[in-house]
């Protein structure tokens, strides 16, 4: 059986991502605490002129601001309509509530007039998502906020930008929130930060920092488990009979830790705030310094894409462009969800948590949410035609052409 192409199977998990989670886990002391947090943060402060602060996950973090922020009950946070179930989460962990602004099509991201049809006196921040790495109009938002007194947070789980291509990413915002989950820009297994540019509100920060709880021993090394059981028993066993049991033992012994727990898909999320650590920190240190190779990996992938694409008169968005360094390369197609199981039986996996749904993964409680279906057409629309091809940096160009050709004869 020929490797997976997929989003999902430890997608950052090559043999040097292995082998520095196999070093690391030889290190039982260097679990929990460590310089590598210290050193982590000191590579952020030095990138993006800002002031981090290292949570156990990048939900967190967006939790530990709005506290920050001095969020109360009736304050109103605007966010995207097609976004993950943790954004609104935290929002109402905070005490806020989460309104939906719709989404422009060819970027999948906020518009300054959708944001501002939004705007209340009760509005609080806009958390500006740059979608799959399309840069969202962060100088046209920057422009609103300041108008209105309001903060600005941009949402980089998806990009980091290096010094190439993304332009304006990271410059605009108030606050930076990262992600360094398993499938984001740069991966730590897990772990997340907040960078502020605000000094008051970095003080407040790295007193939650300060006084956030540790993960256990165990809870670590369950975590650095992970790339060794993706590389070398999920992968090797998908697209046989095995795949399916495999997986659902592993669940059931805990073996994998959940990305979303069956709490955080029915809208709640624990007020407690959680280190990141040492370890995540330390493989997020490890990709950051790769963080130009691996965007030039997404670039040449996504630039591939595009040209094919082009090519062979594929719906293209207008947001993509050359050059740009994507977590996934988004389509709008008839029967998305037929295609992808046509994929699937090739051994093709290009479900994402992001197909199906408003507010992602399709499992979620919209009602929890706070979300009311029909509020954002654009962003519905896009949800149920979306069909996303990895740009990973363990996707080969052998498996991008692969998937390119059988792509372009479900369009025929």
């Amino acid at each position: 059986m020929s490797a997976p192409i997929h989003h999902t199977f430890g997608p950052h998990v090559d043999r040097r991502y292995l082998g520095s989670t196999l070093a690391l886990s030889y290190l039982p002391w260097r679990y929990v605490r460590g310089k590598a947090s210290y050193e982590l943060k000191e590579a952020l402060r030095t990138t993006f002129n800002a002031e981090p602060t290292l949570f156990a996950s990048g939900r967190q973090g967006l939790l530990a601001l709005l506290k920050a922020l001095d969020v109360r009950p009736g304050h109103e946070i605007i966010v995207q309509g097609y976004t993950c179930v943790v954004v609104p989460n935290a929002i109402h962990a905070a005490g806020a509530v989460p309104v939906y602004a719709d989404i422009d099509r060819e970027t999948l991201n906020l518009t300054k007039e959708s944001v501002e049809a939004c705007l209340t006196p009760r509005t609080k921040a806009v958390i500006c998502q740059h979608t799959f790495g399309i840069p969202a109009p962060v100088r046209e938002l920057r422009e609103l906020c300041t108008k209105h007194g309001i903060a600005l947070i941009e949402d980089m789980a998806h990009v980091i930008a290096d010094n190439r291509g993304s332009e304006g990413i990271g410059m605009h915002g108030d606050y930076l929130l990262l992600s360094f989950g398993r499938d984001k820009a740069i991966s730590g297994i897990e772990g997340g930060a907040i960078l502020s540019r605000n000094p008051e509100t970095s003080r407040k920060l790295k007193e939650m920092e300060r006084t956030a709880l540790r993960r256990t021993w165990w809870e670590v090394a369950r975590l650095l488990e992970y790339p060794t059981r993706m590389h070398s028993i999920v992968r090797p066993l998908s697209g046989t009979i095995l795949f399916k049991p495999a997986l659902w033992i592993m669940n059931r012994l805990g073996l994998i830790a959940p990305v979303l727990t069956i709490a955080e898909k029915q809208g709640a999320m624990s007020p407690l705030l959680w280190k990141m650590p040492n370890v995540c920190a330390a493989l997020a240190l490890r990709e950051f310094k790769r963080l130009a190779t691996i965007n030039d990996r997404r670039r040449t992938l996504t630039d591939f894409f595009l040209r094919f694409g082009e090519e062979h008169d594929w719906p293209i968005l207008k947001g993509i462009t050359p050059g740009l360094a994507l977590q996934k390369f988004p389509l709008f197609v008839h029967d998305a969800e037929k295609k992808r199981q046509l994929l699937k039986k090739e051994n093709i996996h290009l479900d994402d948590g992001w197909t199906g749904c408003v507010i992602c993964p399709v499992t979620c409680n919209l009602n929890n949410a706070g979300y009311q279906w029909g509020s954002d057409p654009e962003a519905e629309k896009a949800s149920e035609q979306i069909l996303s091809l990895p740009t990973h940096p363990t996707m080969t160009m052998a498996q991008a052409l692969k998937l390119a050709k059988k792509i372009d004869a479900l369009f025929l």
